[in-house]
């Protein structure tokens, strides 16, 4: 069985990295990647000589049974395919209804990570939760580099600096990176959540949980934000208004799966921050939790940098193309017996993430 690995058009990221194949790679089963598929990553060819067969695209895609990518393989890429060939990669298709028909009508076959059930049983191999956590971290970092002024308390011969404050919208995997990183930083940590289940965790870090009585029950969610009341909305926003107004740093996080991003932080509240803060929006790519975020785009607003930004993940490409590898290498382990694609839809996994067969 031939693996492929083409290089990502538009993300800096690699599909799988040489130390990740090794564990994988025998008789049975070979790697082909494409050359500098692993460059912007700062892997390079020379080290996956010893594991794969570095060649041209057109070689990658025609002769793999299955074909590994972050981002979909582009129209003529699909069509060029060997018949009965896998595609692995983040389709997201609920995020868009046509995916899986269009998919369907041409006879493809293909596996969505980003479908992976978030269990415990498949928690090696959520893509999901491993780009979020290094969105999280990387969130923090681009906050700090942007705020005009420390994390930390300093006291200095000059004088004493107080403790930036940072303000974190959504406790999920993301938003308990940010919450540990900012920590770590010598900042003063404040975290709502709608999910009961979080205020524990949030507070194991060391960061004050911000409660708002009279929360949709989540308990069957799945790990995912449920839609909320407008009651219950009002009464969050009068109390994040508050809470930002006073912030140096708001991460937010908050997003409900198929659905639009919630508006965590309206303009009203944004024209009350102090001259300086830093907003980092992770949900822009799903409307954005701040009624002014721009995806992909940084502004200022009456003096708040307002960064928008749901794909942090792959400007740390190097450790993210690792967790991805390995979130990719638990899966391929399930669907190969013996040199062989085994796609047994009694395995809960593989029947969630198969969207077309």
């Amino acid at each position: 069985m031939k693996i492929g690995i083409p290089k990502e058009a538009t993300d800096s990221r690699v599909a799988m990295v040489p130390s990740v194949m090794k564990k994988l790679g025998d008789d049975q089963v070979t790697f082909l990647i494409e050359k500098g598929a692993g460059v912007a990553a700062s892997l390079g060819d020379d080290a996956y000589a010893a594991v794969a067969t570095v060649t041209d695209r057109q070689t990658v895609i025609k002769d793999s049974d299955i074909v590994v990518s972050i981002a979909p393989l582009p129209e003529a890429d699909q069509a060029a395919l060997k018949e009965g060939a896998l595609m692995i990669s983040m389709f997201q298709p609920y995020n868009d209804e046509s995916v899986v028909p269009a998919l369907k009508e041409k006879g493809r076959q293909a596996v969505s990570m980003d479908m992976i059930p978030r269990t415990t049983l498949a928690q090696s191999m959520d893509i999901l939760s491993s780009m979020a956590a290094v969105a999280g971290y990387k969130a923090v970092l681009t906050a700090a580099n942007k705020l005009p002024r420390y994390f930390p308390m300093m006291i200095t011969a000059a004088g004493s600096i107080r403790p930036a404050k940072v303000l974190v919208l959504g406790a999920g995997v993301a938003g308990l990176q940010a919450i540990a990183t900012a920590r770590r930083l010598g900042a003063m940590v404040e975290a709502f959540d709608v999910r009961a289940a979080a205020k524990e965790e949030v507070q194991s870090l060391g960061a004050k949980f911000i409660e708002v009585e009279g929360a949709a029950d989540d308990k069957d969610a799945g790990g995912y934000a449920v839609a909320q009341s407008e009651e219950y909305l009002k009464r969050q926003r009068a109390e994040v208004q508050d809470r930002a107004s006073k912030s140096d740093v708001i991460i937010t996080t908050a997003q409900v799966r198929g659905r639009k991003a919630p508006i965590l932080l309206p303009k009203d509240t944004v024209d009350k921050m102090k001259p300086g803060s830093v907003v980092v929006d992770l949900a822009s790519s799903s409307g954005g939790n701040c009624e002014l975020s721009e995806d992909n785009q940084a502004i200022n607003h009456n003096g708040v940098t307002i960064i928008g930004n749901s794909a942090l993940a792959a400007d740390m490409p190097q450790d993210s193309s690792v967790l991805f590898s390995n979130n990719i290498l638990n899966f391929l382990k399930i669907i190969i017996k013996d040199g062989q694609m085994n796609l047994d839809l009694e395995n809960e996994i593989i029947a969630s993430a198969l969207i077309t067969k």
